[in-house]
């Protein structure tokens, strides 16, 4: 695994305090109704991002997920303004304003969303890893989804034929333990969902999803094993968020001691503990870092405010795209 420095620590700290912080600001938007439809947070999973990242190799690799989506584009390297314009429904966003919270896209990236049917992704991630074998690429592709899509025929089908081709997929179930607002254990006769990979034989077991570390550590050995041209593996990450499913969310199925329990080895935290421990920066440096989240932040809402929303003729510039149809051409 790349050596874990100082420099990595502070780059931590600075990704996950910036992803918290614009989530944060994502639901006082969602509040004013300055975003529209729904809005599902990442709260509390940030370490689950901070250490793939760690290990992926953004010149090639690749990351699909679904709707919870808002910061790991912004972990692969696309403009956060433009993330935030898009949630706003601004023609300045990642998708011209027209998919929302749900469908953040961005190829340049190489993240391919985004995707608000459950499940719907798995499938389609090992599709990609296909497209990376097919044409000798080198490149990985990191399928992530939540505790509930593990209940779907798509994964069984998609480890399947992962495994029979060897295709350099890393499967990541987030497991935040309440899927939609159902426990783990209410929906399976085992909450160890890693151990749906051991059916297929496919390498998988459970890591500490709330710290960067021991992620960074599993997925190093999940995708060299994948670039190696040895196949997929499935890892369970263990971690918890801090907010509802959605905005819309009363959680009433735990209690605030449960969430409050959880928040004692919050991500941010750990990575900051060790920051101070090691002395990697001192009470001032870490005030800058805090700041410069928090112009940035502000920056998004201003650049987001300030654009356009779309024309109604985008809706027809973008729906076909065939030279000889005489009708509507497409002109994005």
């Amino acid at each position: 695994m790349k050596e874990v420095t100082k420099e990595v620590y502070l780059k931590w700290y600075e990704d996950m305090l910036l992803w918290r912080k614009f989530e944060d600001k994502l639901a006082a938007l969602y509040i004013q109704q300055k975003v529209r439809g729904f809005l599902h947070l990442y709260n509390g999973q940030e370490a689950v991002l901070a250490g793939a990242l760690h290990a992926m190799d953004l010149t090639k690799d690749k990351m699909i997920t679904a709707y919870r989506n808002h910061v790991q584009p912004i972990g692969m390297g696309v403009d956060p303004r433009r993330v935030m314009a898009e949630l706003m429904g601004k023609v300045t966003g990642t998708s011209k304003g027209m998919g929302g919270s749900m469908h953040i896209f961005s190829k340049e990236h190489r993240f391919y969303g985004g995707h608000g049917i459950v499940g719907g992704q798995i499938p389609v991630g090992a599709g990609l890893a296909f497209a990376d074998k097919y044409f000798e690429t080198g490149g990985v592709t990191m399928t992530y989804f939540g505790d509930g899509a593990a209940r779907q025929g798509s994964l069984h089908e998609s480890f399947n034929m992962a495994m029979l081709w060897k295709l350099p997929v890393v499967f990541i179930v987030e497991n935040n333990g309440y899927a939609m607002g159902t426990s783990v254990e209410r929906t399976a006769n085992h909450p160890d969902i890693w151990k749906l990979g051991l059916g297929y034989e496919m390498p998988c077991g459970p890591v500490d999803g709330m710290n960067p570390v021991k992620v960074a550590e599993a997925m190093t050995e999940a995708i060299d094993r994948a670039r190696r041209g040895d196949g997929p593996t499935f890892l369970e990450m263990k971690t918890y968020r801090y907010r509802g499913h959605s905005m819309s969310d009363a959680q009433l199925y735990r209690s605030k001691e449960e969430v409050e329990e959880y928040k004692k080895i919050d991500p941010i935290t750990q990575v900051l503990d060790v920051i101070k421990d090691q002395k990697y920066a001192t009470e001032e440096e870490i005030e800058v870092i805090d700041q410069r989240v928090k112009d940035l932040v502000e920056e998004c809402v201003k650049f987001s405010e300030e654009s356009p929303y779309p024309e109604i003729q985008q809706l027809y510039d973008v729906v076909y795209d065939q030279e000889n149809y005489p009708f509507l051409p497409h002109k994005l």
